[in-house]
């Protein structure tokens, strides 16, 4: 039963993009000719992400990743307007906290899914961070939504409002970066 506990979140980050779905054992993306075939095995919290691509008749090599979690959904975007798509995978920890975390991946144009690095939270963008992210592309924007913690607050009852940070897909030498751009809190 879907709760307006549950809509708040995604009501709050505005109209997601079409190909925003939730996760299951198979998920089939397409953006610019590109197909990603997101697929999840393993029971438990223990599960792989293998990543299945094609373009034009060309398979891409496929990449697997163990996690540890749940996958709560998967979206294809063209984040950075090069002209090719990129997929973020979103995963969520185990355990109260339910950290999050994003496998990236961008579609080169030698038909590799080249890995997009997303630095680990820190300064003033992790001030009173406890997990509970929700993840989702907002244009040419990748938003990390979590609740807010005081000192003294309970993991069950953040009072500290939500931060909402936005990151770019930036080129840094021959690699892609997620990079935090700006803050934004909402009480």
């Amino acid at each position: 039963m879907v709760t307006a506990k549950h809509l708040l979140p995604v009501l709050m980050l505005g109209v997601l993009s079409s190909a925003a779905i939730a996760a299951q054992q198979v998920t089939t993306l397409t953006l610019q000719g590109v197909t990603f075939k997101v697929q999840v095995k393993g029971e438990g919290t223990e599960k792989q992400v293998v990543v299945k691509a094609s373009e034009a008749g060309h398979s891409f090599p496929v990449v697997k990743r163990d996690v540890m979690g749940s996958i709560t959904g998967s979206e294809v975007e063209d984040l950075n307007s090069d002209g090719r798509p990129d997929l973020f995978v979103y995963v969520t920890s185990p355990g109260s906290g339910s950290y999050g975390s994003v496998l990236p991946w961008s579609a080169s144009k030698g038909h590799t899914l080249q890995p997009i690095t997303m630095p680990e939270l820190s300064g003033k963008f992790a001030q009173g961070y406890m997990g509970h992210d929700q993840f989702a592309v907002v244009e040419t924007t990748l938003v990390r939504r979590f609740p807010v913690y005081r000192p003294g607050d309970s993991n069950a009852k953040p009072t500290g409002g939500t931060k909402q940070i936005s990151y770019r897909l930036v080129s840094v030498g021959s690699d892609l970066q997620l990079k935090p751009v700006s803050e934004t809190m909402f009480q």
